[in-house]
């Protein structure tokens, strides 16, 4: 059993020992963070709260302090059931589960200042994660604790993708300033700056597309990621590169716990072996399937393209109007060619200047003339309101262009998208990116993504997605899917559910925190709606393994969310590894743990330092990009060796066991 009974005090008097973990922060990503290095690294952590409620939930009285506490009992009470039911440790892994309430401390400030980042204990720790939602914040708490040692591995939130990638470099050159003689690529004092919102949007997006892939990246190659549904009988497709999960076998089963983090058969089940693949019946995969070369990211397209949209210059009346005039004018030119012996050429000259009133009158003309004048002149009467309308709704028009969109008449197949804060504006860029129509709701007309959505021409209605009328005019029941990612989980949910009542087969993805919360949602929803596809992603739930990833000094190259479930892509030396080591491919496989994928073949002094990075972008386009140095075909029978780099798919517990013991066998030398 656990020691640790929450709530924690704090222990002013009894730092933690040198090589532990501080995450500073004050959301739901803090917390979740320190879980992660806690039970599934196994890690000595503090964490460091603001005092006072939960600013994400200000209407419930439970602190910060409250929350976490309640947070790690929960996991330290799911831990002691795993470790009683099957005799194994849980997420801290083996020989963990007799850890006592010195592993997790925690502290309350108002900010991480230089005497509160001491008495965390700044200097002895191994790495520093600063988390908070503000960003300034996060760079002055960085500042100072790289002052503070020199040596600590920094891990920063920051949302200001291009100032992140400046303070990386400044904060990596003060390092290594202040340990001269220490070679830059031995020093462990590195600085990593992620973004929650970047972490999390391509999964997010992806919910929303069926069939779509997702995408790591590995020194300018992609590597897809797909989910197949299960296969037909007599089926034989293509079984992709390896089969890297079994989903849920409930996915087709209206009263499973799809999406949850439940455990058992119901349970997606991560590296599966070939006789568990096999044997599965009726469940999904996600296959890891052929691997292309990465292209430059483009930028997001405009809806509509540049400028305002003939559509939306003259409207339909309009040109329904327009129409009715030039039939109205070329039936009276029919007329004047069959009553009188005019050409085509003059008989069309003579109509136009009549319907312009610029003729003289035909007075010595056959009657047959004069009617046809007459009607010409009542018809140019219809002309001169017309010209008008015309010009207001192009001046109207072309003043707006630069405002907000409203969804255009006949929109169809597009995602409507709820809340354009951080997560939301980060996954608008992402489906432009991929071209995907979207419709954005947001009740805030002065949120974050307000001006994006204006420059991309994306259609946006402003309202509270909770009142009648608001996802209609976001045309919901034409739709393809729903993405429901503002920070209220039970306003996602009543959209969810309005939804589905307006289009029973929408495919919908829901931002939900709280696990439990989200397993009776989808069991409900399952049940309600069969048919349908539903989805839960939390964006902490997905950005902790990166930002848990980094502060454990290890190159994470991307995460794929299985269901609420995360699988990690990431980078090791074969060196320190004792299951890698000495081993042929086929032994070092663990079902459920990891599996080695490619073998960097690039001699050591030429390898890339960082596998997650595009090849530099030749505009000319006269380079070509240098070739990668992964071997994917690996034969089973191949022995790792102590220089080797291999790019492994791990889960998180797995991922943990491989540090750790390299931790251990490199302490032991």
């Amino acid at each position: 059993m656990l020691g640790f009974v929450p709530p924690l005090p704090q222990q002013p008097g009894r730092p933690p020992s040198s090589g532990h973990m501080i995450v500073c922060g004050d959301d739901a990503l803090a917390r979740r963070l320190a879980v992660e290095l806690r039970f599934v690294y196994g890690e000595r952590v503090t964490l460091l709260l603001p005092p006072g409620r939960d600013a994400n939930s200000p209407e419930t009285p439970l602190t910060q302090r409250g929350r976490a506490a309640a947070l790690f009992g929960r996991m330290s009470a799911a831990m002691n059931r795993t470790a009683n039911g099957n005799g194994t440790g849980g997420g801290g892994g083996s020989g963990d589960t007799n850890a006592g309430v010195e592993a997790v401390r925690i502290m309350e400030a108002p900010e991480p200042s230089d005497d509160v980042l001491e008495e965390a204990g700044v200097d002895r720790a191994a790495a520093l994660a600063l988390v908070y939602d503000d960003d300034e914040r996060n760079i002055r708490a960085a500042l100072t604790a790289r002052r503070l040692n020199p040596r600590l591995r920094l891990v920063i939130r920051l949302y200001n993708r291009k100032l992140g990638l400046h303070l990386e470099e400044l904060l990596d050159q003060a390092a290594a300033v202040a340990m001269p003689g220490i070679d830059p690529a031995l020093l462990d004092a590195s600085t990593t700056v992620l973004s929650d919102a970047d972490t999390a949007a391509p999964a997010l997006a992806a919910t929303a597309l069926t069939g779509s892939s997702k995408i790591i990246q590995a020194e300018g190659l992609l590597l897809r990621a797909a989910e197949r549904p299960p296969p037909r009988p007599g089926d034989s497709g293509d079984p992709g590169l390896c089969t890297l999960a079994l989903l849920s076998s409930t996915t087709n089963d209206p009263a499973g716990a799809e999406g949850s983090d439940s455990s058992g058969d119901e349970a997606p089940q991560l590296l599966p072996d070939e006789r568990a693949v096999a044997e599965a019946t009726g469940r999904g995969t996600v296959v890891l399937e052929a691997i292309s070369r990465a292209d430059p990211a483009r930028p997001a397209t405009r809806m509509g393209g540049r400028g305002a949209p003939l559509a939306q210059i003259f409207s339909r009346r309009l040109r329904w109007s327009t129409l009715g005039f030039a039939l109205a004018a070329l039936s009276l030119v029919i007329a004047s060619l069959l009553t009188t012996e005019d050409t085509a050429l003059h008989s069309a000259y003579l109509t136009l200047l009549d319907l312009l009133g610029m003729n003289d009158p035909a007075e010595k003309a056959p009657p047959a003339r004069q009617i046809i004048q007459i009607l010409s002149g009542i018809a140019g009467l219809l002309l001169l309101p017309l010209l008008i309308a015309a010009v207001l709704e192009a001046f109207g028009t072309l003043r707006t262009a630069s405002s907000l969109r409203r969804p255009p008449r006949g929109l169809g197949g597009h995602v409507v998208l709820l809340g354009l804060g951080k997560i939301g504006t980060r996954v608008l860029v992402r489906l432009r990116e991929l071209d995907i129509p979207v419709v954005v709701v947001e009740e805030d007309p002065e949120a974050r993504g307000i001006p994006l959505a204006r420059s991309l021409h994306v259609p946006t209605v402003i309202g509270d997605v909770t009142q009648e009328g608001v996802l209609e005019a976001a045309k919901i029941y034409r739709a393809r899917a729903l993405l429901a990612l503002t920070s209220i989980d039970t306003t996602n949910l009543e959209a969810a559910l309005y939804a589905r009542s307006v289009k029973p087969d929408l495919r919908v993805a829901l931002r939900l925190y709280d696990d439990e919360f989200a397993t009776a949602v989808y069991r409900t929803l399952r049940t309600a709606h069969p048919q349908a596809l539903t989805r839960s992603r939390s964006v902490s739930h997905l950005a902790a393994p990166a930002f848990a990833g980094a502060m454990m000094g290890r190159q994470i190259l991307g995460a794929v969310p299985v269901e609420r479930k995360v699988m990690l892509f990431a980078a090791l030396e074969v060196a320190g590894h004792p299951q890698l080591e000495g081993h042929t491919v086929e032994q070092a496989f663990r079902a459920g743990a990891w599996r080695v994928l490619a073998i960097d073949a690039t001699p050591p002094a030429d390898r890339n330092p960082d596998l997650a990075a595009l090849p530099p972008f030749d505009p000319e386009g006269d380079t070509a990009p240098p070739p990668s140095g992964l071997v994917w075909d690996l034969h089973p029978g191949y022995v790792l060796r102590a220089q080797d780099r291999v790019v492994i798919a791990a889960t998180r517990r797995g991922l943990a066991e491989l540090l750790r013991r390299q931790r251990s066998v490199v302490a032991g030398r």
